[in-house]
């Protein structure tokens, strides 16, 4: 076969089989099966009566209203580890705990309207944020060690303010009503219920953070100081200011989900992001499980958006199966068996892909074959000319 005729067929695109290869190796195919599996899995067994009470998709979508807070401090931390250099935030939980305090303590006992309290708590959110990204972004200080700081030193502010008791009044029990199940419009009657929070926390959020990441001068360079630093310096990239960004961002989204828990439990709470495992954790892993690569640089919001679904979910499940204090203590242990398991699927994709038995479309054969055929048009061009 002849060199154009390889670059044709490379150009005619994919086969079958080499598209099932990478519908295979994308992360956001690969959650959407377990999505799908999972919620098949729970349909049989509650069909069968093996679980507590009855899996229907009223549960389903009831159990979203955990969802949101998990999927918006995944996004933070997608942020701060697509920058590389080892970037996490550890302090996301201890952050939601302090902004959620300062949201009650303006709209309780000062007496502000909840427009401003929440707006009073995102700044407050942003700020610790900043704290996190200077000391990691300019003083050079290892991201782990100083979240890990920040987190305690966060945690510690957020139970003394309010003496370890939490702050609820009659307008924070009005505020539930921002996050409280409602019927959709005009086809809601043949859906279930969905969590307001969907509408006013998460999709906003969403939007505007795949715009920010995929449509934005900041995103592209987020990306490129994570993929590489140096390069991304030598290219004009103020390196210390994106990342230092990201983490503004992170404490930003910590500062909503700081108002969103408030409301969720009626009540703001000093220990509402570090009780039991914590929100970091679960951030951390659900982001990592959307194919968020450690190392920066890589990583989708889309995916992480149905890892968050996934987890979320599976809780939910597992409270079915395993009811009181050790369905808690089955859903940490089902969080470490998810993430190894992608672990090892990445791995196992990696090594696939080395030996050429998964490979994905490349603009090689396009470009070498616009050139052959350019080179191979050139005599016919010179002919006509001649013969004109």
């Amino acid at each position: 076969m002849s060199t154009v005729d390889s670059a044709r067929k490379e150009r005619s695109g994919p086969s079958m089989g080499e598209r099932i290869g990478m519908i295979a190796q994308d992360r956001g195919a690969q959650l959407l099966v377990l999505v799908v599996a999972l919620v098949v899995i729970m349909m049989t067994l509650s069909a069968a009566g093996v679980t507590i009470s009855r899996v229907n998709s009223d549960y389903l979508a009831s159990a979203l209203i955990s969802f949101v807070p998990l999927a918006l401090l995944a996004i933070a931390q997608l942020f701060v580890i697509t920058s590389g250099k080892g970037g996490i935030d550890l302090s996301v939980g201890s952050m939601v705990s302090l902004s959620g305090m300062a949201f009650g303590i303006s709209l309780v006992e000062w007496g502000w309207s909840v427009s401003a309290a929440a707006g009073f708590a995102v700044v407050v959110g942003i700020l610790l944020g900043t704290i996190n990204g200077f000391l990691t972004a300019y003083l050079g200080y290892p991201a782990l060690i100083t979240t890990l700081a920040t987190y305690y030193a966060y945690r510690s502010i957020a139970l003394v303010v309010t003496d370890q008791k939490p702050i609820s009044g009659p307008e924070i029990q009005g505020f539930y009503q921002s996050v409280a199940s409602i019927e959709l419009p005009v086809i809601g009657g043949m859906l279930p219920l969905f969590p307001l929070g969907l509408f006013t926390f998460f999709l906003p959020v969403a939007v505007i953070a795949w715009l920010v990441l995929n449509r934005t001068a900041y995103g592209r360079k987020l990306y490129a100081i994570g993929t590489n630093d140096t390069a991304a310096q030598w290219a004009g990239v103020d390196t210390r200011r994106t990342r230092m960004t990201a983490f503004m961002i992170s404490g930003l989204l910590s500062g909503l989900v700081g108002v969103y828990t408030v409301a969720q439990f009626a009540s703001a709470r000093p220990d509402s992001g570090t009780a039991g495992a914590g929100m970091a954790l679960p951030a951390i892993t659900i982001a990592v499980l959307g194919g968020v690569a450690i190392t920066g640089g890589i990583g989708r919001l889309g995916s992480v958006a149905l890892a968050a679904l996934l987890i979320t979910w599976l809780n939910a499940s597992i409270l079915m199966l395993v009811p009181g204090n050790g369905g808690a203590q089955v859903q940490l242990l089902a969080l470490g068996v998810v993430l190894l398991g992608a672990s090892l699927l990445d791995g196992w994709m990696q090594n696939r892909r080395k030996r050429g038995v998964v490979k994905p479309p490349t603009l090689t054969a396009a470009i070498a074959l616009e050139g052959t055929e350019n080179r191979d048009d050139e005599p016919r061009r010179r002919t006509s000319k001649e013969g004109r």
